[in-house]
C-alpha cells in the first residue's frame, strides 16, 4: 500500500467513525454536564451531550439507516462513571444490524451530528422526539 493510499484510508476511517458513532476507545468516562438553565445532563468524557429517542424502547433502537447519520450511536466497550452516576445504569445492547450500542437504564444513547463543542444541545427537542438526558 502506498503512503498516499494509506493516508486516504486513514482519513476515510476517521470520517466513517465520526458519522457512525464508532469509537476506537476501549473505555469512556460518562459524566454529568451542567448548564445553569437546565441543570445536570448526561455527557461523554469530552463533554458532548448524549441523547435518547422517544421512539426507541429499552433495549430496542428504532433509529436505523439514514437516522444514524444525524444521530450517531454511542458505544464504548468499557464504561467508567464519574461521581453522581451509577455504573449499573449503563449497559450494552445489540442493534438490529448486529452492532453494539451503549444504553442508559436500557435506553440506547446517541450523539447529534450538529453538536460541535462540549455543552452543545442542538439536538434537544428535535421533532419533539429527541432529548438530552437530565441527571439530577
Amino acid at each position: 500500500m502506498t503512503k498516499k493510499m494509506f493516508l486516504t484510508f486513514g482519513v476515510l476511517l476517521i470520517v466513517f467513525s465520526m458519522f457512525t458513532g464508532i469509537s476506537s476507545a476501549a473505555s469512556a468516562t460518562l459524566t454529568i454536564g451542567n448548564q445553569a438553565d437546565i441543570g445536570g445532563y448526561l455527557a461523554d468524557s469530552e463533554g458532548k451531550t448524549l441523547y435518547y429517542f422517544t421512539k426507541d424502547a429499552p433495549g430496542i433502537s428504532e433509529c436505523k439507516g439514514m437516522c444514524t447519520v444525524n444521530w450517531p450511536t454511542f458505544y464504548t466497550e468499557s464504561i467508567v462513571v464519574s461521581p453522581g452516576l451509577e455504573a449499573g445504569d449503563f449497559g450494552t445492547m445489540i442493534r438490529g444490524d448486529g452492532s453494539k450500542q451503549t444504553t442508559f437504564r436500557g435506553w440506547p444513547l446517541y450523539y447529534f451530528v450538529k453538536d460541535q463543542v462540549p455543552g452543545d444541545m442542538k439536538g434537544n427537542k428535535v421533532n419533539n422526539v429527541w432529548f438530552y438526558i437530565p441527571i439530577n
